[in-house]
């Protein structure tokens, strides 16, 4: 078997081997059920009794979210001073500049959203300081608030009958201290060792083979990238992002990254069974999110390594597949795969660019991020998920004359409001955004150019530039086709407020639906109860999720992505 592809299937074995006792362990954690982790139970009092909050206060939906909400706008507040403050704050040895406000507004949603969309260039754009207490502490802070929600909708389904989903500020500290925190510390001692730097001094000055002095930036590397790949975050420490040897030295590295990204939503759909004690429903989600995962896998590494048709026509060979935008040292097939994993969470890191993958490679990379549901971000995947629960059981009740229940609780009128409304809303940010963007640039060029130019490529890769960027906001990833000019007022503003309603009004629908459904009356199941735990029912879910997705965006596609594959 070829190495490259081998390299890719041990990867996703692993991955499939280490969720399951992480998934169980994680369902422990929030049960508060013993764990090795309860060494960590003084620090957290110390931070319950810090923070003023009592952990065992029980929160109905509304309180959950009010809460949820109070602290994400606190943290934007303290993100945008201190990014337009940070040239005069200490560690700043390069001398690096405040970002402008737009900049900072862009910046600071992105980070504070879990999407990590970076319209700057991180190790020049930001400082030691502010890569500390405003990107990593987000980085860890915004994770958490995703699977604290998780929680409390798990609570919620688990409960026959309850007013209250927990308690949020409890979810979110067992998150951080639980569950990210360890794992960080293992991936950054093994990038430690593989040579990524930890430390705070400047620039430093190195001879090039050519002999020429380079100066290459440093700093607190290995501190971050792990909480940026482990709470699907996927902020580049530097501009190049995963590519950059410093941020991604080895193929081992590249190995634990990737691993990294995928390991704790894979591992939270499974968590999700041993909490409300459905494994079999569990094991239903994880299987058509995994069969979505390989099929991705399946069609980019393909792609890649069968490289480009134009440079065959020219008589070049391309043993090493379609190496344009990527690192020699990783090759084709390990970006390929990175390309999937990335896209599949809301991780949005990349070890090569998309903007130079093929064409149907860069298709699958927008359709994983449209759909929104495979896996997705630590926690806010299986919501999404969720949302389409809601949607098939009505779906399916009335297919075969049964009133549509979820695990005991009659879906009505509200929910599915709730569920269709959020289900619309993603594809509504995406291709108004885009609609918006191509009207501007088609009738106002001035406009354009006073922003500095938009698109560094024609005709429908151009199209794909812009339809990828208000994706990858919208769906909180981040990644982008970077032949576009994004660090404009036009740009930083709109695609900050595709973040802002792509992150937080899916998660108050969805938490808000957990709610209602777990203060119904429980209805014990019967022989007329239609079972969601089967796959019969992965196969409905699975066939609405692709349904809904390609009347959304296949007309996008077939003026881009699809298109371009046909110019080759």
């Amino acid at each position: 078997m070829n190495t490259e592809i081998l390299g890719i299937a041990l990867q996703i074995v692993l991955l499939i081997v280490i969720s399951y006792p992480l998934g169980k362990y994680i369902a422990k954690v929030y049960k508060g059920e013993k764990t090795w982790s309860d060494f960590m139970k003084p620090v957290e009092r110390l931070i319950y009794k810090v923070a003023g909050v009592n952990p065992e206060e029980e929160m109905n939906w509304k309180q959950f979210l009010k809460a949820l909400l109070i602290l994400n706008a606190f943290w934007f507040v303290w993100g945008m001073v201190l990014l337009c403050t940070q040239q005069w704050l200490p560690l700043n040895p390069d001398g690096n500049v405040n970002q402008t406000p737009d900049l900072a507004f862009n910046t600071c949603i992105s980070f504070m959203v879990n999407c990590n969309l970076q319209h700057y260039s991180g190790e020049s754009g930001l400082t030691y300081f502010t890569q500390l207490f405003v990107i990593m502490l987000f980085q860890f802070i915004t994770a958490a608030t995703g699977m604290a929600a998780m929680a409390g909708v798990m609570k919620g389904m688990a409960a026959k009958s309850t007013k209250t989903i927990g308690n949020f500020w409890k979810f979110l500290v067992l998150s951080c201290t639980r569950v990210l925190l360890p794992l960080s510390l293992v991936v950054g001692f093994i990038l430690i060792v593989q040579g990524t730097p930890m430390g705070f001094e400047g620039k430093m000055e190195v001879q090039t083979m050519e002999g020429q002095t380079q100066l290459v930036s440093q700093g607190p590397t290995a501190a971050i990238v792990p909480i940026k790949q482990l709470g699907t975050n996927g902020g580049g420490y530097f501009g190049c992002n995963s590519s950059h040897p410093l941020e991604n030295p080895t193929y081992l590295t590249d190995i634990v990254e990737c691993w990294s990204i995928l390991i704790i939503p894979m591992a939270m759909i499974l968590a999700l069974g041993f909490y409300t004690k459905r494994r079999k429903m569990a094991y239903s989600i994880y299987g058509v999110m995994l069969f979505a995962f390989l099929v991705g896998v399946c069609i980019n590494v393909s792609q890649e390594m069968g490289g480009n048709p134009r440079i065959d026509e020219m008589g070049i060979a391309q043993d090493n597949g379609a190496m344009e935008g990527k690192e020699v040292r990783l090759g084709a097939a390990a970006t390929a795969l990175w390309s999937i994993v990335t896209t599949v969470t809301s991780n949005g890191s990349v070890n090569g660019m998309h903007d130079s993958t093929m064409p149907l490679s860069g298709m699958m990379e927008m359709l994983n991020m449209q759909i929104n549901t495979w896996f997705g971000g630590v926690g806010v995947g299986f919501m999404n998920y969720y949302t389409f629960i809601i949607i098939t059981v009505f779906i399916s009740g009335l297919m075969v004359g049964r009133t549509p229940e979820f695990l005991g609780k009659k879906v009505e009128a509200r929910e599915m409001k709730i569920a269709t409304i959020v289900a619309l809303l993603h594809p509504l940010i995406i291709l108004g955004g885009v609609a918006l963007s191509c009207f501007l640039f088609a009738h106002y060029p001035e406009f354009v150019a006073g922003e500095g130019g938009w698109l560094n490529n024609p005709s429908f890769h151009g199209l794909s530039e812009q339809l990828y960027e208000y994706t990858s906001a919208a769906a909180n990833n981040g990644s982008g086709f970077e032949g576009l000019g994004d660090n404009t007022y036009f740009w930083n503003y709109t695609t900050g407020w595709a973040l802002i309603l792509g992150r937080f009004l899916p998660i108050v629908g969805q938490v808000a639906i957990a709610g209602l459904l777990a203060g119904k009356k429980y209805i014990p199941e019967s022989a007329g109860t239609l079972k969601t735990d089967t796959v019969t029912f992965g196969v409905m879910t699975f066939a609405v999720i692709f349904i809904v997705a390609a009347l959304s965006f296949f007309p996008a596609h077939a003026l881009s992505t699809i298109a371009e594959h046909f110019s080759l």
